[in-house]
């Protein structure tokens, strides 16, 4: 039985390169967005409200980073016949909206970034383009 194992973590030049990737990429789609980056555990490692963005979407980024996060995989693929149960359950935790997008370096999984503010192609979009940035592993729609 093992004990330990190695792992990594998101440093914070990584999660202000994904900040600026995400920024040039919502200025190239000419949509302000609200941008979180939490690690494996939820926690908010940064994040960025562009000017003109919504408000309220600096909330539902944060959900959708840490839902990417906590299940390892997109946030849209929480099943919508499910979710609002979920939402429930988690006290609004968790979100099944576009957007939220886990962060795997070398298959370890590191922990979210979440997009808000534009649609949910848009959103997606920005949070590819920051894990590009870094060099984060892609999974196609995960």
């Amino acid at each position: 039985m093992s004990y330990f194992r190695e792992t990594m973590e998101l440093t914070h030049e990584a999660v202000l390169e994904m900040l600026r990737a995400a920024v040039a990429s919502a200025d190239e789609l000419g949509q302000p967005q609200c941008i979180v980056i939490v690690d494996k555990s939820g926690e908010v490692l940064g994040s960025l409200r562009m000017t003109g963005s919504k408000y309220l979407s600096l909330l539902s980024a944060r959900t959708k980073a840490r839902t990417a996060a906590s299940i390892g995989m997109e946030s849209s693929k929480i099943p919508s016949e499910v979710a609002p149960l979920i939402a429930a359950a988690t006290q609004d935790a968790v979100t099944g909206l576009d957007g939220g997008v886990p962060i795997y370096m070398k298959g370890i999984l590191l922990g979210g970034i979440g997009v808000g503010s534009g649609s949910p192609d848009q959103d997606r979009t920005v949070a590819i383009d920051a894990l590009r940035a870094v060099g984060a592993e892609i999974k196609a729609n995960s």
